[in-house]
């Protein structure tokens, strides 16, 4: 059944404003259509198209018998060799077809057992029109893995485990959040010593903290293999592989399935901007030709990142594409993804040196890569309608109209955008302003200034703030004071009390008011005390930052279990009253000269006093709800560092009588560099 086409109607009842570009939005909806139609009338519709893996790659029969292919027009002649056949390169010859797919059967030995054995290395040989022998990684491979003693280059393994040794599930899905509450992780660096970590102990040690703390979600980066440890997982070389550094997929399965049953949803950072320009162990002229995957010349290169860029405009590229992101929910029980590099992919400029300003001709003009969008557009329609709970997020910095609408409506279809100006503004605060220069205003104009109807993943410091030649939000504020004062035994110097009271109070109003979901990057939840850097030449080597100093927050004589137990509670509050996914918020008051912020949402009065020495006794705010009112969080309580000035069980009655445009008020007391939270009783 065809595709409708797009109403305009739909999408100027969402933003007027668009009604210049309805020509572009119709345009790039019809290329959607045009695809999805071919989908349909050819492959089967998504169900068939996007089962890719069950097709190509290495795929084992009922009995026994391994079915391999592959996808490389420019070839001449193909073998497939490996340590099952002793290398050989004339013993395993492949068969195409017309579409330039290679094919070979492998039979079971005669006692039935595969005819590959588990775990042992691959390669596919292919003779090129001019005669030339190259050898690659298969494509599709599910497992690869890396000496370092030997060689940076991966090896391909046929991963088929005995059925005693297949991860079983055992858990559902857990409900999808409407309330999504983000940890960020990295597998690699979970651990406090100086090595790379692994699933196991993700696992074990890392996913109770998780649950202790209140997120709801998981966010797993440089999962999918990378070339380069320090790349943070972003030069992809084998895309449907779970990076073998930590462990192997059967335990990366079991990862999942143990978050699933601590009730946690599950993110891949998905990389499908870009790829790793590797020859020997990536996608990069895997035929011999440079517009395999990727578009040739220029085109396909990404100047800034040194990567290859996919051609969306190819049958077989949507194909792997596609096919990888249902993998990775069908395989491993992923149930979103965040999509990295997505204003890389919807501009030709990628991004690189443009200043977006709001103005629409900057999202709909030449510079805008339809086939890119296209392919955003396909990608999020394919896993909605194949997986109804799946939600899906974009790194976009541009503020691109519709990116979190239906397609239907002529979005792009991401449930989610992250709100990236968020982080830069508190960055820019602490690094160039004073504490009496913050302006409140310009605080609740970026917390607040998103698109309407589209969802925003607010988050004061992610990975990007995290590494070194940046500094986290605890560093900014603390700075070399976190290595001598972070003790209870040691005064509580201004610089401490400051830090721990801001750090507390960015992250309340940043959850509170910045989105409709929140993302923490993990260790910055308890100030973690340094920066994040890989082991490269540049240091040695050395994993002294590529790790997670859990000690000190488990050390009940630091400051650090202060911040953790805010972040818990605050974590734990936004679940119970679910402001999260409540309308926005209504600001009643800021107060440059008092820098007092007061706003209400999902029920809750929010009131903040960054001021950096005045405190107030009967301040007077707005509330619309008559009624007495009860602390739901107060971030003076002793423990989360404060001074217990403001008493966590003082009840607050309401005065009938307008204020600040709201029906009663309330007095409270508010010490300096406080926040607190009320709720009526």
């Amino acid at each position: 059944m065809p595709t409708a086409p797009l109403d305009p109607t739909a999408v100027l009842n969402i933003d007027g404003y668009l009604k210049p570009h309805i020509p572009a939005i119709i345009q790039r909806y019809n290329s959607f259509k045009r695809w999805k139609d071919t989908f349909e009338q050819h492959e089967g519709g998504w169900e068939k198209f996007t089962r890719g893996y069950e097709k190509f790659g290495f795929n084992v029969g009922p009995k026994n018998e391994v079915v391999y292919r592959e996808w490389a027009p420019n070839a001449k002649e193909v073998y497939l060799i490996g340590e099952f056949n002793e290398w050989s390169r004339t013993s395993h010859p492949m068969k195409v077809d017309d579409f330039g797919v290679w094919e070979i059967t492998v039979p079971p030995l005669p006692s039935g057992r595969c005819g590959i054995p588990h775990d042992t290395k691959i390669k596919i040989s292919m003779v090129l029109p001019n005669g030339e022998r190259i050898e690659r990684l298969p494509t599709w491979v599910k497992r690869v893995t890396q000496d370092l003693n030997v060689s940076t280059v991966y090896d391909a393994r046929f991963w088929n485990p005995p059925e005693s040794e297949v991860y079983t599930f055992k858990h559902p899905r857990p409900p999808k959040p409407d309330n999504v509450r983000i940890y960020e992780a990295h597998v690699g660096i979970s651990t406090a010593e100086g090595r790379v970590g692994t699933y196991k102990e993700f696992t074990k040690n890392v996913l109770p903290r998780i649950k202790a703390l209140g997120y709801n979600t998981i966010q797993l980066m440089a999962i999918m293999e990378h070339a380069y440890y320090a790349s943070f997982g972003y030069q992809v070389t084998s895309f449907f592989a779970a990076s073998s550094r930590y462990g192997t997929p059967e335990e990366l399965k079991e990862l999942i399935d143990v978050a699933h049953g601590l009730g946690l949803t599950v993110f891949l950072d998905i990389v499908h901007s870009h790829a790793c320009k590797n020859v020997l162990d990536g996608l990069n002229e895997f035929d011999g030709t440079d517009h395999l995957y990727f578009h040739e010349g220029g085109k396909g290169r990404h100047d800034l990142w040194d990567s290859r860029l996919f051609n969306y405009g190819s049958h077989e590229v949507l194909r792997f594409l596609l096919s990888n992101l249902r993998f990775w929910i069908e395989v491993y029980g992923f149930d979103g993804f965040r999509f990295d590099g997505v204003t890389s992919m919807m501009y030709k400029h990628h991004g690189i040196g443009a200043g977006f300003s709001g103005g629409y001709h900057e999202y709909f003009g030449d510079d805008a890569d339809e086939e890119s969008i296209v392919y955003l557009m396909l990608a999020n329609e394919a896993v909605h309608t194949l997986y109804p709970n799946t939600i899906t997020i974009a790194e976009d910095v541009s503020g691109m109209p519709l990116l979190c609408k239906p397609v239907a409506e002529g979005g792009v279809g991401f449930d989610y955008r992250l709100s990236m100006a968020i982080p830069d503004t508190w960055i820019k605060l602490l690094k160039h302003k004073t504490d009496d220069e913050w302006n409140m205003g310009n605080i609740v104009f970026t917390l607040t200034n998103r698109r309407h109807g589209e969802k925003s993943i607010a988050y004061c410091e992610s990975h990007d703030q995290a590494l070194v030649g940046d500094k986290t939000i605890a560093f900014w504020l603390m700075d070399k004071e976190m290595y001598t004062h972070m003790s209870d035994l040691t005064e509580m110097t201004p610089v401490i009390a400051r830090g721990l009271s801001l750090h507390k109070m960015i992250r309340l109003i940043t959850h509170a008011l910045g989105g409709e979901g929140y993302l923490n990057f993990e260790g910055n939840e308890f100030g973690h005390p340094e920066w994040l850097d890989f082991p490269r030449e540049g240091n040695g080597n050395s994993f002294q930052y590529a790790r997670r100093q859990w000690n000190v927050v488990d050390d009940d004589l630091l400051r650090y279990k202060y911040l953790n137990n805010f972040d818990a509670a605050m974590n734990h509050a936004a679940a119970k009253y679910k402001w999260l996914e409540a309308e926005q918020a209504y600001v009643s008051l800021k107060n440059e000269a008092d820098k007092i912020i007061v706003f209400e949402r999902a029920g809750l009065l929010f009131i903040f006093n960054f001021h950096p020495t005045k405190s107030y006794t009967d301040y007077r705010v707005g509330v619309d709800e008559a009624g007495e009112y009860k602390v739901v969080l107060n971030s003076d309580e002793k423990n989360f560092g404060g001074f217990d000035n403001i008493k966590s069980d003082s009840t607050y009655f309401t005065t009938p009588e307008p204020w600040n445009e709201r029906r009663n008020w309330l007095q409270v007391y508010m010490p300096s560099r406080t926040c607190l939270v009320l709720a009526r009783k």
